[in-house]
């Protein structure tokens, strides 16, 4: 038994001293590694400290470096893109004018004509509108009474006129009313038309009279059939012109439509969500039908002058600066003059000469006869008379 416990006492002692031994030496190489890698990269953190130091740090660095452009926010959902910036230069002192008068639609076509003419230092855009005026209504507003006012203050070049959305109501007809639609309603709107162009037209001033669009309401777009067929005549009749838009807000089909082709093509929200008004993208539309007929007034290049330079009035040597003078060999002479190249008539204005006999081609056409080849070729089989006499 002593022997047995002395065995085990030695095992255990030399269990002891193996931990011992190769717990320092475990300790030992980890207090040298620690240490070597302390040398050379400094004390060492533990991992997870590490990983958050590699998320962080570089936003840190970034944000204090400047960048050359810092990228926007994302627009929430739902909101409108901010209008584009028109870039608007100073008018000239004698800025030719152009009057818009009549209801909101009148305003909307004058915010347009506004952006078109905004790079334009020699246009002018002066709106005159009311919202909520028309040619019923002349107990709230006298649009006869006020224009002449207007068109004395401001002596426009030219005058917009757009109104009619709002006369869809009983109008005062002498001593009493007429309901909308009935023909003594007509009559009367048709003369107070006539009244209105007729004090633009008697200044002798270029009157456009535009005529109004579908509206989302069927009701409202069918009446506003029934005005637009006053308009026109009317206005053509008192020497005005009559600008037709209602292509421009509905379909193929005829049909009103809130979202549509602006004035480049791409797909924009023309109308207001009501149905009536109009979109920044509308007005400019609006005023796209109106723009070219207002340069057309205004002036400018006279396409008929390029038909009119003949010799009367083309520019004489002397009157050319003394280095040109030298320069041209004889005076200029139009491009249309039937004399330049020596003839007397432009071509085709007279036919070739005729002659008694048939020519090849219509012998050959006509009665299929060939001419006859030359002399002394393969294929003319024909004698001469000196051949002939020296056969025997």
């Amino acid at each position: 038994m002593a022997a047995a416990r002395l065995g085990m006492r030695s095992v255990a002692v030399v269990l002891c001293a193996l931990l011992v031994i190769f717990g320092d030496a475990a300790s030992a190489f980890a207090q040298e590694r620690r240490t070597l890698f302390d040398m050379m990269f400094g004390e060492r953190r533990p991992q997870r400290a590490d990983r958050s130091i590699i998320q962080i740090e570089p936003q840190r660095t970034r944000s204090r470096q400047p960048t050359a452009a810092t990228p926007r926010a994302p627009r929430p959902a739902g909101t409108a893109a901010p209008a584009a910036e028109t870039t608007t230069v100073e008018k000239l002192e004698n800025a030719r004018k152009v009057l818009v008068v009549g209801d909101f639609t009148a305003v909307s076509i004058g915010t347009g004509l506004e952006m078109a003419f905004a790079e334009d230092p020699s246009v002018l855009v002066v709106k005159e509108g009311s919202g909520s005026s028309g040619l019923v209504r002349q107990d709230y507003f006298n649009w006869p009474d006020k224009l002449p006012g207007l068109l004395d203050e401001v002596k426009p070049a030219v005058v917009v006129l757009m109104i009619g959305a709002n006369d869809r109501q009983t109008m005062a007809v002498g001593e009493g009313s007429e309901k909308f639609r009935t023909e003594a309603w007509f009559e009367e709107y048709e003369r107070r038309v006539a009244e209105l162009a007729e004090i633009v037209t008697e200044r002798k001033l270029p009157l456009l009279w535009v005529g109004l669009p579908a509206f989302q309401s069927s009701s409202l777009t069918a009446d506003a059939v029934t005005l637009n067929g006053i308009y026109r005549p009317t206005i053509e009749k008192a020497g005005g012109e009559f600008i037709d838009i209602w292509d421009g807000f509905v379909n193929e089909d005829g049909q009103f439509i809130i979202t549509g082709s602006d004035i480049n093509g791409q797909q924009v929200r023309l109308r207001s969500p009501d149905g009536i008004g109009f979109t920044d993208a509308g007005k400019r539309k609006l005023a796209f039908y109106v723009e070219k007929v207002v340069k057309r007034h205004l002036g400018g290049l006279d396409p008929g002058a390029l038909i009119r330079l003949d010799a009367g009035n083309l520019p004489l040597i002397t009157s050319l600066p003394p280095e040109a003078a030298a320069s041209v060999p004889s005076q200029p002479i139009s491009l249309s003059d039937p004399q330049l190249d020596g003839g007397d008539s432009l071509l085709g204005g007279s036919l070739p000469p005729t002659t008694a006999s048939d020519s090849p081609r219509n012998l050959l056409l006509t009665r299929g006869q060939l001419p006859d080849p030359p002399a002394g070729r393969i294929d003319n089989y024909r004698l001469t008379p000196a051949t002939t006499a020296s056969q025997p």
